[in-house]
């Protein structure tokens, strides 16, 4: 696995999933590269997460559209409004598994999760087999 450009890690935290589901809904966070803006949302019962905007470090000569991805005909599709975290349960320990987050850098998924840190903050993982690589996403101003 090369690099999770977007961003993703753990930290016990002690709510209810419906009530954490609930709170994380809604909120924005900028990837840890800057590069993205990522909002969590309800996808039916499952937790996801879509791309909103451009971070405050986005290369302005990025694509606009998702042309890393494997399938031809998904490569003219906007990157705003993509999902990019899918599939997500909360969990009575405050963590978000058996999800998937999408890398449009790279056109690769890779199996994920997410817990809010103490800090306020959200530590998301990308994983390929037993390797998790982490990045810390900030809450979007």
């Amino acid at each position: 696995m090369t690099k999770l450009a977007l961003g993703f890690a753990p930290v016990l935290f002690f709510l209810a999933s419906p009530a954490l589901a609930n709170d994380l809904h809604g909120t924005r966070w900028v990837t840890a590269n800057g590069s993205g803006i990522i909002q969590i949302v309800a996808c039916g019962t499952k937790t996801c997460g879509r791309i909103v905007g451009p971070g405050p470090r986005a290369d302005r000569n990025a694509p606009t559209t998702d042309t890393k991805n494997p399938n031809p005909n998904l490569r003219s599709r906007s990157i705003v409004g993509l999902s990019i975290l899918t599939g997500f349960t909360a969990q009575p320990d405050g963590k978000f598994t058996g999800g998937q987050i999408y890398d449009p850098t790279e056109g690769k998924t890779y199996r994920s999760e997410f817990r809010l840190k103490k800090d306020g903050k959200l530590e998301v993982k990308g994983c390929v087999g037993p390797i998790c690589v982490g990045q810390t996403w900030t809450p979007a101003s």
